[in-house]
């Protein structure tokens, strides 16, 4: 089955235009999403700046979660993340700083990592990447459910309240959040146009 480049269909992310005249080709092109998704991200993770009074930092890792997510689909995306939660639990020093393993207070923003790529990537699929306002949407829920995963993991594994665990890993990082959507708002959309979609 060919799935060659061609000029945006609905029900296509980013991704699905790249060349991919066969079977196997195909296969070659996904699998090269999925590692370059989860190196995105682990270079990503080594943008990280300290919060003070916060054990998160502000990273790079998020917003590639999302721009991979949204560029290559939910399954690509959930791939890449899960290829990047597994391989820096194992001991690559890829998560934020250069850290690496599981149980960490910021843990919880990896696997929360995995499921908003999941879900960005189905938004995209529906359209959630090709306008501004769509986008803005997308990433405003893909960090929802990053947020929603990490600040309970934060409480758990560090013995804060809920409401210190939110002072901590939430309120600090919605300026850069809203920067970061700010960003993809402008890229998305202007990747379909230089694609030519029309839809």
């Amino acid at each position: 089955m060919s799935t060659a480049a061609a000029p945006a269909r609905s029900g296509a992310v980013l991704a699905d235009l790249l060349p991919s005249t066969t079977a196997t080709r195909a296969l070659a092109r996904d699998a090269a999403l999925v590692l370059g998704g989860a190196a995105l991200t682990g270079i990503a993770a080594q943008i990280a700046v300290p919060v003070p009074g916060s054990p998160v930092p502000v990273t790079g890792q998020t917003f590639a979660a999302l721009l991979v997510g949204t560029a290559v689909g939910a399954r690509r995306g959930f791939l890449s993340l899960a290829l990047y939660a597994l391989v820096g639990m194992a001991g690559v020093p890829w998560f934020a700083g250069g850290t690496s393993g599981a149980g960490g207070a910021s843990f919880g923003y990896v696997l929360g990592m995995l499921l908003a790529a999941t879900v960005v990537g189905a938004l995209a699929r529906r359209g959630g990447d090709r306008s501004v306002l769509r986008t803005a949407g997308t990433m405003v829920l893909g960090s929802a459910v990053i947020y929603a995963v990490g600040v309970p993991y934060l409480a758990l594994s560090t013995g804060m309240s809920l409401g210190a665990a939110v002072a901590a890993g939430l309120v600090p990082f919605l300026i850069g959040d809203a920067l970061k959507a700010a960003l993809a708002m402008g890229a998305l959309p202007t990747a379909w146009k230089l694609m030519g979609d029309r839809a």
